[in-house]
């Protein structure tokens, strides 16, 4: 596995760290409003030497602090663990966006100090994932890493992009029974672009996801929007 894409530079992709942003290629997931659709549908992306992501990351030690693992879907990639180990020796934090369909991968990070963070999207209620997940397999390894965070051997967040068409009120109150015990949950705002899988898709409105975190909080400890302005 090569990464495909790097930004060198977030305030965002990691909340109170200054990181680089790597993405992988390839996913199992065709979300519609993935706004990463050139990593999901198509492989024309320029390959980027790991020599020189790692030359890149030693030049910034001083500047930077963290560095995330996104895609696509990282750990579809076996030799993943090797290239975090490389990044993880050059004493960056290391966060993992993930969609959940591997444990087993997230497990064994965790267990060998390989990562510090994890944020798993949750696409939508079970009833509804396939529809916002353009999914139609089973999801039981999904299932099994929502409760493998849920006893916190990792801090870890899960976050849902809010999507109008695919998220009603009976959607989160499904969700919140489904990661009840939860730490925390962060509600994204969606934005259409030109990149997304699916154009004419629309966000969920301010109002509407407000109470959506309100149903959420019966569930959660710590549940709020991100992406929406104040």
């Amino acid at each position: 596995m090569e990464f495909v894409g790097i930004e060198k530079l977030s305030l965002v992709d990691f909340d109170h760290h200054l990181s680089a942003t790597l993405f992988t290629p390839g996913c199992n997931f065709k979300c519609p409003f993935c706004h990463n659709s050139p990593l999901v549908t198509s492989f024309k992306n320029e390959i980027i030497p790991f020599d020189d992501v790692l030359s890149f990351l030693k030049k910034r030690v001083r500047v930077l602090d963290a560095v995330v693992i996104s895609g696509g879907e990282p750990t579809l990639h076996k030799d993943l663990l090797d290239k975090i180990m490389a990044i993880k020796n050059l004493g960056y934090l290391i966060k993992l966006d993930t969609n959940g369909t591997n444990p087993e991968m997230i497990k064994e990070l965790v267990n060998l100090k390989l990562i510090d963070y994890v944020a798993m999207d949750i696409k939508n209620s079970l009833d509804k994932y396939s529809l916002a997940a353009g999914y139609t397999g089973d999801l039981s390894n999904v299932k099994e890493s929502i409760e493998y965070l849920k006893e916190n051997h990792i801090d870890y967040e899960f976050r849902t992009t809010l999507v109008k068409e695919f998220h009603s009120l009976e959607d989160i109150k499904q969700m919140g029974v489904l990661l009840n015990g939860a730490k925390r949950i962060r509600l994204q705002l969606f934005k259409d672009s030109d990149s997304c899988i699916q154009r004419g898709l629309h966000p969920v409105d301010k109002r509407i996801a407000k109470e959506f975190t309100i149903e959420l909080k019966n569930h959660i400890e710590d549940v709020s929007l991100r992406g929406y302005e104040d």
